[in-house]
C-alpha cells in the first residue's frame, strides 16, 4: 500500500494540525510542515516520483521513530510508514520534528 501513496495525498494536510498514531498505541498531535518531490531519489522504471514529508508534533513529545499511521483524505489509512526524527536546529526544542521518505 506504501507504493500507492503519492504526495498529493499529503496536500490537504499541508499547514493543517491532525493526528499521528505512534507504535505505542498513542496518538500525537501534529502538523505536516512540508511535502517536496525529490526526482534525484526516483528508481529507473519507477512511476512514483519519490517524495518527502516534514512534519512537527503540536505538543511536547519523547517519541524517536517508528512505524506510524496517519489517516490520508482521500486515501484512508496510511499504515506502516516508517517516521524519523530530526533535529530542532533552531526552532522551539520542546516540540519533535519529524521526516518520512517515500521512494
Amino acid at each position: 500500500m506504501l507504493q500507492l501513496v503519492k504526495s498529493e495525498h499529503f496536500q490537504p494536510l499541508l499547514g493543517k494540525p491532525c493526528s499521528l498514531s505512534l507504535p505505542d498505541g498513542s496518538v500525537m498531535p501534529i502538523q505536516i510542515e512540508s511535502i517536496k518531490d525529490t526526482p534525484q531519489a526516483r528508481m529507473p522504471n519507477s512511476t512514483r516520483m519519490p517524495f518527502s514529508v516534514e512534519l512537527n508534533s503540536l505538543a511536547p513529545t519523547s517519541f524517536v521513530d517508528g512505524l506510524c499511521e496517519l489517516e490520508l483524505p482521500g486515501f484512508g489509512c496510511l499504515k506502516g510508514v516508517f517516521v524519523s526524527r530530526i533535529p530542532a536546529m533552531g526552532r522551539d526544542p520542546t516540540l519533535g520534528y519529524f521526516f518520512i521518505a517515500f521512494n
